[in-house]
């Protein structure tokens, strides 16, 4: 491995005073980890800092975030320009404040949910781990995600915040920044397959020092998903698949090129709209979709109905489907957690292995006759 020397140019890393010290020459080895499935971020291991880059923080984002992460025994040791890097953090992260019910389950596999001091909207936390947490109040109640309330953000006073965000337009988060809490942006969601999303426990692997421990769990859901699609490929049939339904007169589905569609070709069957093409999800009229899907064995995800009583009063033409005739619809809404949060949209993207489980137990019952339905549940 090369050796390289790189000038520093020293800034204060608490203020941003310029120090009156000459540049400190410091030497490190430079390795950037190369990842198998995602995309969104890289982690460059240097001798004596780790600088976390995220490239696609949202869809066609235009900016690159570069975040350095220095060690806490390294901080008498080296100085950085703090213009070079959108945030300085000291790692391990000791408090933090996650923004989505997504970074949940990382923290609790890593076992350091007992960092977490605060989350806007914690109703929609399912973890029993972490409800006990805020019970107890050791998390705080920060608002709403479009509005954080900065004021108890600042009392909490965590190490970082992680964001997420649709476009880059977050006032709220220029704010937090300006207080001189460092934010790094999550792109988890952005990934374009089930175990690139998963893959992102990496992300924070490294800010608690923990990338050993990241790299096992991780391996752990890769070759559990993988058994569970090889598995799959033994079925004999290949049930037909509808997904969504009506809002408004438009139904949402997902598209072919979507995580959802990635894990209905992996449980092999037969996805009626597996060719289809584009971002986000497809808006289609009822007619659209009661011409190819009406006599689909299955239905799965059934927007937010939570019972076919209620797909039936919502809209009578629902009970035309081959699969509501059939009672053979299943549901990830009615898996919750004591407050009301869908176990499935917490747990879902770190645990995609479950979630292709659930299907292969669905659509290829004999297959996986152990397994128990985790998110799924059959709509009564």
């Amino acid at each position: 491995m090369k050796k390289i020397i790189i000038c520093f140019l020293l800034t204060s890393f608490f203020t941003c005073k310029n120090d009156t010290k000459a540049p400190n020459e410091i030497k490190q080895d430079i390795e950037t980890s190369a990842y198998k499935y995602a995309q969104g971020f890289s982690i460059t291991n240097n001798e004596n800092f780790k600088i976390l880059t995220v490239s696609n923080p949202w869809p066609k984002a235009e900016k690159t975030y570069k975040y350095a992460l220095v060690h806490k025994n390294m901080l008498s040791k080296i100085t950085l320009n703090k213009d070079e890097f959108d945030g300085i953090i000291t790692i391990p992260i000791e408090k933090i404040v996650v923004t989505s019910t997504t970074h949940i389950p990382a923290l609790e596999l890593l076992n350091v949910e007992q960092t977490l001091v605060g989350f806007p909207g914690t109703d929609y936390i399912s973890s029993e781990k972490t409800r006990q947490r805020i019970d107890d109040g050791k998390v705080r109640e920060l608002g709403k995600n479009a509005g954080i309330n900065t004021e108890v953000l600042l009392e909490v006073k965590p190490d970082v915040v992680i964001g997420f965000g649709i476009d880059g337009n977050n006032k709220t988060f220029e704010t937090i920044k300006k207080s001189g809490i460092p934010v790094i942006f999550n792109g988890d969601w952005v990934e374009a397959s089930p175990l690139a999303k998963a893959e992102w426990i990496k992300f924070f692997g490294v800010l608690f020092n923990k990338q050993k421990q990241a790299d096992s769990i991780f391996n752990t859901i890769e070759k559990d998903y993988l058994n569970a699609k090889k598995l799959a490929k033994d079925a004999k049939t290949k049930p037909s698949v509808l997904s969504g339904a009506m809002h408004n007169d438009v139904w949402y589905l997902p598209n072919g090129t979507s995580t959802e569609a990635q894990l209905l070709k992996d449980a092999n069957v037969n996805y009626l709209w597996s060719d289809s093409k584009g971002s986000g999800s497809l808006s289609l009229n009822f007619e659209t979709v009661f011409m190819k899907a009406k006599d689909a064995d299955i239905w799965l995800s059934p927007s937010n109905y939570a019972s076919r009583e209620a797909l039936k009063n919502a809209n009578t033409h629902n009970t035309m489907f081959k699969a509501f005739q059939n009672n053979n619809i299943y549901s990830t809404i009615n898996t919750k957690g004591t407050s009301g949060g869908i176990l499935y949209f917490e747990l879902g993207t770190t645990r995609p292995d479950l979630v292709l489980k659930d299907l292969i137990k669905i659509c290829h019952p004999k297959l996986l006759k152990n397994h128990d339905l985790y998110f799924f549940k059959h709509l009564d």
